[in-house]
């Protein structure tokens, strides 16, 4: 088993927009690392404070994760965090080498690993 690490910025707290940017992020994480989705075991979605007005699961379930376990969880309230942030950590099946793991930070949180994105 390996972790695929993600993370997308969100705009404004909208279910709209949460459900497109997770789909976007989920989408980007599979591709990326050329797996599907019957190699995901299971999600741990975060979003940060400030996104209240929907689940980031609901986007997951929407991509077609519907047999998935999912758990949500709200990152901690870190002064000077970066806002409207959800991050992902999927478990997947495989053992590829971790250093051939490619995670994923979209529309802005690229600044939160700045190694991965120079």
């Amino acid at each position: 088993m390996r972790g695929v690490r993600g993370a997308v910025c969100l705009q404004a707290d909208d279910p709209l927009e949460m459900r497109e940017a997770v789909s976007e992020l989920l989408g980007a994480m599979l591709d990326r690392n050329q797996i599907t989705s019957d190699d995901v075991i299971s999600l741990i979605l975060t979003a940060t404070p400030d996104l209240v007005s929907a689940f980031p699961a609901a986007g997951a379930r929407d991509f077609g994760f519907v047999d998935v376990p999912l758990l949500c969880a709200q990152e901690i309230n870190v002064h000077g965090a970066l806002p409207r942030v959800v991050r992902v950590l999927m478990h997947i099946e495989g053992d590829r080498d971790r250093e051939l793991i490619n995670h994923v930070y979209l529309r802005g949180a690229e600044v939160l690993r700045q190694d991965l994105h120079p």
